[in-house]
Formats: C-alpha cells, sequence, structure tokens
C-alpha cells in the first residue's frame, strides 16, 4: 500500500479534527515532503538528543522527530493543536499516556526553557539539545533572540523564518543585507542556510516565501567586550539612524558627549571618522564599544 505523503495526511488531519490554520497565530502547515527531509537530515539527530520542538502544529514534523530522537517536546500555544498531538502521539487505545513526547500547552516566550531542560538531563541521558522550529513570522526575531541571549543550554537551531529574515539572519556582518539583529546572531552563534522553501510548500500558503536555517549556537562569545549591553546600544541605534554618520549617532545619542571625543577615537582605533555603522565589522564594533567603556 502506497505511504501517504504529507500533504496528504494534513489534509485527513484538517477534515478529521474540523478545523482551520488560525490566522492570528499566523499558523501555514508545511505540507513538502522534501522540505521536512531537509529539515530532519540537516538537524543531524542522535537517539540521545533532546528534541524541543516549537510550534509542532498538526505533528507533521513531529512525527519525523519521533521517529529520529528518544526524547522531543513540543512547545504548542494553540489548545486545538495540543488536543491533536494527544490523539495522535500520546494516548493508547486505553487513553493512558505512553509517548517519547512532552507537551507543553504554553507561549514559549513565557516558559523557563533552562529549567526544563535541567529536568530533562535528571530524567534522562541528554546528549545535545537542538531547537527545531516552524515559527509564525510574526514572532520569529523574538524567539529566536529569546533562544540566544538568555544562554540557553542548547547546541543548534534549525528553523523555518520568512526569507527576508533568513537573509539578514545569515548575512555577513558590514554588508548591504546586515541589520542590527545580524551582529547579534554572530556574537551568539554560526549561521547557515539550510534551504529555501517556496510558498506552495504550505497550506494556506503564505505570502511570502521561507527559508530554513541553521544557528550553531557557540559556546563562548564571537568576541570578548567590556560592556556587552553597550555593544548592541551602539549597533541598535546606528541602524535604526542608518543614514547617519556613526559619529552623529554616537552623540545624537550621548553616547559619547563631543565630536572631538568622537574624533579621537577614530584616530586611535585607526577607523575612518565618515564611517556608517553598516559598513562596520562585529570585531570593529566591539573595539569601539571597548573604548568608550573604558573612558567613561
Amino acid at each position: 500500500m502506497r505511504k501517504m505523503n504529507v500533504y496528504e495526511e494534513t489534509q485527513l488531519i484538517l477534515h478529521k479534527y474540523k478545523i482551520q490554520a488560525n490566522k492570528s497565530l499566523g499558523q501555514n502547515f508545511l505540507v513538502d515532503d522534501n522540505v521536512i527531509d531537509e529539515i530532519i537530515r540537516s538537524s543531524n539527530i542522535d537517539k540521545q538528543d533532546l528534541i524541543i520542538e516549537i510550534g509542532p502544529g498538526l505533528g507533521v514534523l513531529t512525527n519525523r522527530l519521533l521517529q529520529e530522537a528518544n526524547n522531543v517536546i513540543a512547545v504548542e500555544l494553540d489548545k486545538r493543536m495540543v488536543n491533536i498531538l494527544q490523539d495522535r502521539f500520546i494516548l493508547n487505545i486505553n487513553g493512558q499516556a505512553e509517548s517519547k513526547l512532552e507537551i507543553i500547552n504554553e507561549d514559549v516566550l513565557k516558559i523557563n526553557l533552562n529549567e526544563i531542560i535541567a529536568e530533562k538531563r535528571k530524567q534522562t541521558e541528554i546528549k545535545n539539545v537542538k531547537i527545531v522550529a516552524n515559527l509564525p513570522y510574526y514572532i520569529s526575531t523574538p524567539i529566536i533572540m529569546k533562544l540566544l541571549e538568555n544562554r540557553l543550554d542548547i547546541d543548534e537551531i534549525i528553523v523555518m523564518v520568512q526569507k527576508e529574515v533568513a537573509e539578514r539572519l545569515t548575512a555577513k556582518t558590514g554588508t548591504r543585507l546586515a541589520g542590527a539583529i545580524t551582529y547579534a546572531v554572530e556574537y551568539y552563534s554560526d549561521a547557515t542556510s539550510i534551504i529555501k522553501v517556496p510558498k506552495e510548500s504550505f497550506v494556506p500558503s503564505p505570502k511570502v516565501e521561507s527559508e530554513v536555517i541553521k544557528l550553531k549556537v557557540r559556546k563562548g562569545k564571537k568576541i570578548q567586550v567590556k560592556d556587552e549591553k553597550l555593544l548592541f546600544n551602539i549597533i541598535s541605534k546606528s541602524f535604526m539612524q542608518r543614514r547617519k554618520t556613526l559619529s552623529n549617532v554616537l552623540t545624537n545619542n550621548n553616547i559619547m558627549h563631543s565630536k572631538e571625543d568622537v574624533k579621537n577615537m577614530w584616530k586611535e582605533l585607526e577607523i575612518d571618522e565618515n564611517v556608517r555603522g553598516e559598513s562596520l565589522t562585529l570585531e570593529q564594533f566591539g573595539k569601539i564599544a571597548d573604548y568608550i567603556s573604558e573612558k567613561k
């Protein structure tokens, strides 16, 4: 008998449970077998890995993850999806819990993932912790930044995001495509593109193209700086006013108090005084932040 493909599986589930995608939650169901295969391949999952899936939806990707790993945690906000996941993967014919899957019916931005990971490590031997997610586009950046900035006990993040966001996340700093988030991603991780995903790979189809990217989380940091908060304040302000020279950004935002001080800094750091933030590397921003920190 022919195996059901992901599109057919999705249509069957939608019909069985009489549900539709929730637009307010940015739901688009992935129905492309090739994309799912590539997500699984690039995740390089070991049986002893802990996989945390954010936004599992109908459980199409969850189904594959459970074939690869002994421990999968699904974080899902939509109670309708939680009921489907429980029905599909957890409750046996006697209505008892029996699964490698744990479901958390919460907003991922409001839970303490480190506590959840630590508790799982107490229960069983975990090799690597990997985040796998098909994120709602309207909230993808806050989720990714939470995963990185909170210094979570995770090794990799494999995530589907809007194509334009993916390009910014994987861009090289100091190039046209880079934004403030590019520098944060480089600071905390090594980002690579995995596969571009057309609109037709989803039901319903979104209005934009998508892309799967992988963030390999650094155990240390890309650069060492004296004041991390100052570093990202300078980067953020420079991209909020990206048409201004960095000299003007620094003085206009009271990060430095006089143009003379700024000129002296450029001379000492051997950086063009007319430079804009968008053309600087992370390392150069780090030197600027350290210089300002030392002069305070």
